[in-house]
């Protein structure tokens, strides 16, 4: 873990601990940051929507894990 010293504006970090319902500023500010990066992550997994090809069935991915066989 690492201590880093910011600047942000009360009002911002009152209304970010409301809406997470955080009990601190740290819990507020590492549940903001986790949420951002999920975000960005679910952006980036759309974004290949139509890039990847399959050659497998859905239920063949489904059933027929080939490392159990």
């Amino acid at each position: 873990m690492s201590r880093t010293t910011i600047t942000i504006p009360q009002s911002l970090i009152d209304e970010l601990m409301s809406e997470v319902k955080a009990k601190s500023k740290t819990e507020a500010v590492i549940k903001a940051i986790r949420d951002e990066i999920r975000l960005k992550k679910k952006e980036k997994i759309k974004m290949m929507a139509g890039k990847m090809e399959f050659t497998k069935s859905a239920e063949e991915l489904r059933h027929k894990d080939e490392r159990l066989g």
